[in-house]
């Protein structure tokens, strides 16, 4: 290739990424390469490719700082001339392929806001870091650690981050959680006849002492008995209640109470009945009312004239129960609420054991009996059942019959698994106590963590897209919104 070539304008700017991918050539073709292990090669093309793609970068920017047309003035948001020309500033970007520096022209005038075009044309951030460094952050940081999303970053980009920069990068990426969903993304109604399901709870997070709620906090400082370990029953104080939700369609399945319950296996396996369009999320900053709101918002832009069968799906708690008829009323949604049957299950083993010796087998055939009568809509035969069995028995120890017994005969409205099953609505919650472990568990509350309340919502906003499928959509909004808040 020619020297002219070389030296042509379109040409020039990337004169060093042309002697980048030269050099990289001659060592590869030298004789020390031919002997290396094909690690050694590997990794060389890495690092050297690296600067090869931050030549390209660079190269890209100075192409277009030699296209900026220079105006004797500009005009700011509020109307105002900057007449005051600087035709060569500069700032540092990093970049997934390691530090390039944008050189551009500023407009600027005393006690004004100083304007570079060049940076609203690439939409460049205030941070010093490029967007794929941003999006790569807030991906590994979701799911690893804050320290191994930065071993992560530094070996596999051109980049070198630090701890710090990794949390104030995830919190600003997640910043647009909200308005992403509070927008219609349902602008005509779902395309579905299926059920739609609705299903929360809640599952506490080890929160650091000042981002504890004020109740906790003080139970936390009351229940204070030593100062170099947790007493026992303190645990519980270290722990603010994130709310889970999630929002789905599913055919319906009719089935017997008989299937339910059937312990013979069979050649022939049942397909599982799968969950359309989920949405699941969790937040631990906004409270229960709020997320339980903003779930049955979702499912009104889904179907906002209430044509199809709803079906909320809880665990029974107390509070959660009575913060979704309060959500229900102020609505004016009609919806029919279905106790999660394993946890009814739960509350007839505890019963069992007041009858039967610990390993007795007739404990199941006992199980199975009651919980068919549950299933088919008589939970208050075996409430009242169990009870005067326990009478009749004159059993001491009979409390954990006495609470399953009130627990049947209180929730008796929710139980009704008889018509939940001819209808083929869903009667357990198994999706979102999938979500509490995914969203939650598996990231939030491993072994030593404390966390901040800012750090953990992002961390909750930024799993719950991941696991809604709507990271990359989200993506796209949020690099609009960080331009409106850049640029106005």
């Amino acid at each position: 290739m020619n020297l002219a070539y070389f030296n042509t304008p379109e040409i020039s700017f990337f004169c060093d990424a042309n002697k980048q991918l030269s050099t990289m050539i001659s060592h590869l073709q030298s004789s020390e390469s031919k002997v290396k292990a094909h690690g050694d090669i590997e990794q060389y093309i890495q690092q050297e490719g690296f600067e090869l793609l931050r030549c390209l970068f660079q190269g890209y920017l100075d192409q277009l700082k030699s296209e900026q047309t220079i105006n004797k003035s500009v005009l700011n948001p509020q109307g105002k001339p900057l007449s005051c020309v600087t035709k060569n500033t500069s700032r540092q970007l990093t970049t997934l392929f390691g530090e390039v520096t944008v050189r551009r022209i500023r407009y600027a005038k005393p006690k004004e806001k100083s304007i570079f075009p060049m940076d609203e044309k690439l939409n460049l951030a205030k941070r010093k870091f490029s967007d794929g460094i941003a999006q790569r952050v807030a991906i590994e940081a979701s799911k690893n650690s804050f320290d191994e999303t930065v071993e992560t970053v530094n070996n596999t980009t051109g980049a070198i981050i630090a701890k710090r920069q990794t949390l104030q990068l995830v919190q600003d990426v997640a910043q647009d959680f909200d308005s992403y969903y509070l927008k219609n993304r349902y602008e005509q109604p779902e395309n579905s006849k299926g059920v739609l399901v609705l299903s929360f709870d809640g599952k506490g997070i080890v929160m650091q002492p000042g981002s504890l709620r004020e109740c906790t906090a003080k139970a936390a400082k009351k229940s204070k008995k030593l100062n170099s370990r947790l007493s026992q029953g303190e645990k519980k104080d270290r722990k603010r209640m994130a709310q889970v939700a999630t929002v789905y369609s599913t055919l319906a399945d009719i089935r017997t109470p008989a299937s339910i319950m059937s312990n013979e296996k069979s050649n022939v396996k049942k397909l599982p009945v799968l969950q359309h369009n989920k949405r699941v999320w969790a937040s631990i900053e906004n409270s229960a009312e709020f997320v339980i709101q903003d779930a049955f918002k979702e499912a009104l832009q889904r179907d906002p004239e209430q044509k199809r069968e709803w079906v909320v799906l809880i665990d029974g708690h107390p509070h959660q129960l009575r913060l979704i008829e309060k959500v229900m009323a102020s609505l004016d949604i009609k919806a029919t609420i279905i106790m999660d049957f394993i946890h009814v299950l739960e509350y007839l083993w505890k019963a069992a054991w007041c009858f039967f010796q610990k390993g007795d087998p007739k404990v199941e055939k006992w199980i199975e009996t009651n919980a068919l009568k549950i299933l088919a809509g008589h939970c208050n035969q075996v409430a009242k059942g169990i009870k005067i069995k326990a009478t009749k028995n004159k059993l001491e120890n009979r409390g954990a019959v006495d609470i399953c017994a009130k627990y049947l005969l209180k929730n008796k409205s929710r139980l009704a698994y008889g018509s939940a099953l001819k209808q083929g609505f869903p009667i357990a919650s198994g999706v979102i106590e999938g979500a509490c472990r995914h969203i939650i568990n598996d990231r939030l509350d491993v072994t030593g963590a404390r966390w901040s309340l800012k750090g953990a919502e992002a961390i909750l906003r930024l799993r719950s897209l991941k696991s809604s499928g709507d990271f990359d959509e989200y993506w796209e909004h949020y690099k609009i919104q960080e331009k409106q808040r850049n640029y106005e």
